[in-house]
């Protein structure tokens, strides 16, 4: 009787948690590991709109054995590309992010929401920024909403605070959905975008200004 209540016990304790996500070494996944495996969600054509309003096209493509998220966004700032790469560093979510400002600020995950739906990735280090007082993105808070809708709400710091933010809306592009921004006319290039419609003068320059690059 003992060694079957023994047995008994073994079992139920050995029994995987009915819902618990497990890891490949068949230990819970940290929530770091959860939070990656909520942005290879977002694998996909996306149109965003910015809260500064401008509108862009994002491709999320998974690379390297599908350890790394790379993010491809194009005219944020116009015709030009920018690349943000999402992976885990041992037990945390970190970001680089490639800007048209010059430099590659790589952030790191300080608070993620239970459910992962909610992301937040605070500045780390650097390349190309001699100061950290220097303008570069140096937070970004991600919110999943669905799987057709996100937001990432971005902050630029600079002389030693935070200078601005901005919230990007993005809607998951629909298969054989044309990219935006084909038609264009003598005054004015017109973007559709996810259902957002926006004109934007020919003449628009760069977002960031000398000082801020």
């Amino acid at each position: 009787m003992k060694l079957y209540v023994a047995a008994i016990l073994a079992l139920f304790l050995v029994a995987p948690v009915s819902g618990q996500s497990t890891g490949s070494a068949g230990k819970p996944k940290s929530t770091a590991e959860l939070a990656f495996d909520r942005l290879k969600t977002i694998v996909g054509e996306w149109d965003g709109r910015s809260t500064k309003g401008w509108e862009d096209t994002n491709t999320f493509q998974l690379i390297a054995g599908g350890s790394v998220l790379m993010c491809r966004s194009f005219d944020s700032h116009p015709n030009e590309t920018m690349v943000t790469m999402y992976h885990l560093d041992g037990d945390e979510l970190v970001l680089t992010h490639y800007c048209v400002a010059r430099n590659q600020p790589r952030l790191r995950a300080t608070s993620i929401s239970p459910d992962a739906r909610t992301i937040e990735l605070t500045f780390r280090d650097a390349t190309n920024l001699p100061s950290r007082d220097k303008g570069h993105m140096d937070r970004v808070v991600m919110t999943f909403i669905d799987d057709d809708h996100f937001t990432s709400q971005w902050t630029w710091y600079q002389g030693g605070k935070e200078q601005w933010l901005e919230k990007i809306e993005y809607v998951r592009r629909k298969p054989g959905q044309p990219r935006p921004g084909t038609a264009t006319s003598s005054a004015a290039d017109c973007h559709d975008v996810g259902g957002f419609r926006q004109q934007r003068a020919v003449s628009d320059g760069p977002r960031f200004s000398s000082r801020e690059r």
